[in-house]
C-alpha cells in the first residue's frame, strides 16, 4: 500500500535534517499461527488418522506394548497373569473332576491327582503356585494322572513365556532412550549474528549429566511449505542444513555446552532471507542431537525446533564457561542469555554482493560504543564535580564564624567564638 499524503503541507513541515530519525518496527499483516512440526519438548506434532490396517500393530506386540501409556501397560500386565492363572485353574479343576477328586463319596485309598484340590478356589491357588513357583506345600501333584503332568509342563512353559515378554516390556519401557534425552537441553532461542565475517545461525546445546554422550551428532533441518515448478505443493519439505562441526568431523565432544553454528552461505535455505523477511516466513528449524549413552550403551535422541518468532536477529550467546581455582565452571543460569551485537539487517546474499555493508555496520557500532563511553565518562566527571562542590559547601557551612563585640568605650573588639 502507498503511504497516505500528509495533511500538513510540505512547506510547513519540519526539515528531515532537524528531526532525529526514529526507528520503528516494520508492521506486517497478522500471520496465521502455524502448527509446529516438532514441539519444544521434542515430541512430534503429528496425528495419524484413517488407519485401516490396525492388525499391523499386533504383528509387533512388544513395540506396541512399549509405546502404550503406562496405565494401559500395567492393566495389560496384570490382566495377562490373571487370565493365565484362571485358565489353568480351569484345567486343574477339569483334571480333578475327571479323576473324581471332587466327588465327596470317592473310594478310600484312591490318591488324588493333586492333593487338597477339592474346589475351584483350591485349583486357582494351585495354579498360582505352579506358575510363580511359590509352593506352600499344602497342594502338590501326584503320579496318578499323566494328564496332570502334561498340564504342569504346559503351564510352566507358557508361564515362562509370559514372564519373559511382560518383564521385558516393562524393562524396555523404563529404560527407553528418550529418558536420557531429558538431561540434554537446548537454548530457548536461536540467534543470527556475524561470526568470522559471515552471517551464522547459532544455537546452544548442553548436557546436565556428568556421564557423556559418545559419538554425539547434531543435525539441522529446515521444514517449510514449498511449491515445485510443476505446481506440486509439498507441505513438509525437509532441507538438510550443514553445520561447522559436521564439516570438520562426524561428531562433537559434548563435555561442556557448545554453540552449534551454521554458516549461511549460498547453499543454505536462509541465504535469501533478511531480518524482515525472516519474520514473515513460515519456516521451522529442527535440531536433532543423537548419540550413545556412555553408561548403558543405548542410543538416544533429543529434538527441538525453532520457529521464526524464536530466532533473534543480531544477538549472540553470552559465555557461561569460566575457570575458577583450576576447575572449569559452567553457569547454567545464563544458558539461554543473549546480548545484542552489531549485525546487518540484510540477507546473506546482499552481504556477499556488498561487503561494505558489514564494514559500515561495524564502524557505526564502534562509533556508538565510543560515544557511549564518552557519555559515561562525562557523567562520571559531572557526578564527581557535584560531589566535590557539595563537600565544599558542607565544609564552608561548618566553618566557625567571627563575632564582633563592642567595648564600653565604643571601640570594636573582635573575638572568635
Amino acid at each position: 500500500m502507498l503511504p497516505r499524503k500528509s495533511i500538513i503541507p510540505e512547506e510547513f513541515a519540519f526539515s528531515p535534517a532537524l528531526v532525529s530519525p526514529i526507528h520503528r518496527k516494520p508492521v506486517f499483516r497478522d500471520r496465521v499461527n502455524k502448527a509446529r512440526f516438532i514441539a519444544k519438548s521434542g515430541a512430534c506434532n503429528l496425528s495419524h488418522k484413517n488407519i485401516r490396517e490396525q492388525g499391523r500393530f499386533l504383528q509387533d506386540v512388544v513395540t506396541t506394548l512399549v509405546d502404550l501409556k503406562w496405565r494401559f501397560t500395567l492393566v495389560i500386565f496384570s490382566m495377562t497373569f490373571l487370565c493365565s492363572w484362571l485358565l489353568f485353574a480351569m484345567f486343574w479343576w477339569l483334571v480333578a473332576f475327571a479323576h473324581g477328586d471332587l466327588n465327596p463319596t470317592r473310594k478310600l485309598g484312591v490318591e488324588q491327582c493333586v492333593t487338597n484340590v477339592n474346589s475351584f478356589t483350591s485349583a486357582f491357588l494351585f495354579s498360582i503356585e505352579v506358575q510363580v513357583t511359590i509352593g506352600f506345600g499344602g497342594r502338590m501333584i501326584t503320579e496318578q494322572c499323566p494328564t496332570a503332568i502334561t498340564v504342569l509342563i504346559l503351564q510352566n512353559i507358557i508361564g515362562l513365556i509370559i514372564n519373559a515378554v511382560m518383564l521385558g516390556c516393562i524393562f524396555m519401557k523404563t529404560a527407553q532412550s528418550h529418558r536420557r534425552a531429558e538431561t540434554l537441553i537446548f537454548s530457548r532461542q536461536a540467534v543470527i549474528a556475524v561470526r568470522n565475517n559471515r552471517l551464522c545461525f547459532m544455537i546452544r546445546v548442553g548436557d546436565l549429566r556428568k556421564s557423556m554422550i559418545i559419538n554425539a551428532v547434531v543435525r539441522l533441518q529446515v521444514v517449510r511449505k514449498t511449491t515445485t515448478p510443476e505446481g506440486e505443493v509439498i507441505p513438509i519439505h525437509q532441507i538438510d542444513v550443514q553445520t561447522e562441526s559436521a564439516v570438520a568431523s562426524n561428531s562433537i565432544f559434548l563435555l561442556a555446552p557448545l554453540i552449534i553454528c551454521h554458516v549461511i552461505d549460498k547453499d543454505s535455505p536462509l541465504y535469501d532471507l533478511s531480518a524482515m523477511e525472516l519474520q514473515c516466513s513460515d519456516l521451522e528449524v529442527i535440531v536433532i542431537l543423537e548419540g550413545v549413552v556412555e553408561t548403558t550403551g543405548i542410543s538416544t535422541q533429543a529434538r527441538t525446533s525453532y520457529v521464526t518468532e524464536e530466532i533473534q536477529w543480531g544477538h549472540r550467546f553470552v559465555p557461561i564457561v569460566t575457570e575458577e581455582e583450576g576447575v572449569y565452571s559452567v553457569d547454567y543460569s545464563k544458558f539461554g542469555n543473549t546480548v545484542k551485537v552489531a549485525t546487518p539487517r540484510c540477507s546473506a546474499r546482499e552481504l556477499d554482493e556488498k561487503p561494505s555493508i558489514l564494514i559500515q555496520t561495524l564502524q557505526k557500532s564502534e562509533l556508538s560504543h565510543q560515544n557511549s563511553l564518552r557519555k559515561r565518562n562525562s557523567m562520571r566527571r559531572n557526578n564527581s564535580m557535584r560531589k566535590n562542590n557539595s563537600m565544599r559547601r558542607n565544609n564552608s557551612a561548618l566553618a566557625v564564624p567571627k563575632v564582633q563585640f563592642l567595648t564600653p568605650e565604643g571601640g570594636p573588639n573582635l573575638a572568635v567564638t
